[in-house]
């Protein structure tokens, strides 16, 4: 009776994501007094899995499932969890997994807890600790169902790195009619992506227009940063809908978030909230985002940004 764990990836590697749902169910293991089973899709080596706690790979290899389709998804998930006789299921809380969730906890009449936090406080009855109301507030959730599934907010729990291997078993589900079809997919392969950014850089109208967006890039690039932006910059057509953070956007739940020449409109600070650090830099010493920040600058972008750049850059040639 594993538990059994969905590890995300992308052209055949785990995202950072894998790596802490991975650890999470090595926790509850531990507390189960039993053992971790990961599903992996299309990856190419998954025995670093094994570090974190994993103690058996089902690895399924099929072109059809080469880009996420969450019916089947869902399905391959199901499939798994029935044949090492599952209890509890975890997965992240990326945008993908929000889609999957519902339909494994159908297949499975299962229970859902989103958002989770800490591992769970109690076995029986089975309880953890969530965020609620865009991370406003926590919940302590009870989950009675027999099969129990547990999305594991992102950067919340972190990576625990465990000494062990995993063995690895092809496993061959039935695929269900996908319903969709893709023909290609473009992404950016030289840039951090949101969803695994231990940090995030990220502009507002504050920037004047997307020809200053330089030394937002540049100073993402000094920090090993992705670059964000506030919904009125995306919808300009300054950046691209990506990169649009906030409620309305993409979540952000990065370990350091930057805003510059962001006013901190409560839609985008709703969105953000989860990240642990927040540093703003702003004009207006008025501006809502200096409430919720950390830390703040009041000054402009232009003055403090290259400032910012020129003094890390020389922080990091000395280390």
């Amino acid at each position: 009776m594993s538990v059994l764990v969905y590890t995300e990836s992308e052209q055949g590697k785990f995202k950072k994501a894998a790596f802490e749902v991975a650890s999470y169910a090595k926790a509850v293991a531990d507390k189960l007094g039993t053992t971790v089973t990961a599903v992996a899709l299309n990856v190419n080596d998954t025995s670093e899995l094994g570090n974190y706690g994993v103690d058996k790979v089902l690895s399924v290899s099929n072109t059809e499932l080469a880009t996420f389709n969450a019916k089947a998804y869902a399905e391959v998930i199901k499939q798994a969890a029935e044949k090492e006789s599952s209890k509890v299921v975890i997965i992240s809380s990326s945008a993908d997994s929000k889609y999957l969730a519902p339909l494994l906890a159908v297949g499975l009449n299962a229970g859902f807890a989103s958002n989770v936090i800490e591992a769970p406080s109690n076995m029986s009855p089975f309880t953890v600790k969530r965020s609620a109301f865009t991370n406003k507030a926590f919940e302590i959730a009870q989950i009675n169902t027999d099969v129990k599934i547990i999305g594991v907010s992102n950067n919340a729990f972190g990576l625990v790195e465990n000494s062990g291997s995993a063995s690895s078993e092809d496993f061959s589900p039935s695929i269900p009619e996908l319903g969709v079809s893709v023909k290609s997919v473009d992404k950016a392969t030289d840039k951090v992506t949101i969803a695994d950014a231990e940090i995030v850089v990220s502009a507002g109208r504050g920037l004047k227009g997307p020809e200053n967006w330089g030394m937002i890039e540049e100073l993402a690039d000094v920090l090993g940063a992705a670059t964000a932006c506030s919904k009125p910059v995306s919808d300009l057509g300054w950046r691209p809908h990506s990169e649009h953070v906030g409620q309305t956007g993409k979540p952000v739940a990065s370990n350091l978030y930057i805003a510059i020449g962001i006013s901190g409109a409560i839609q985008h600070l709703a969105g953000i909230n989860a990240s642990k650090v927040k540093v703003v830099v702003n004009t207006d010493a008025e501006a809502p985002f200096f409430k919720a920040a950390d830390y703040g600058v009041v000054g402009d972008a232009f003055d403090v940004v290259p400032q910012l750049i020129e003094k890390l850059k020389t922080f990091k040639a000395q280390q």
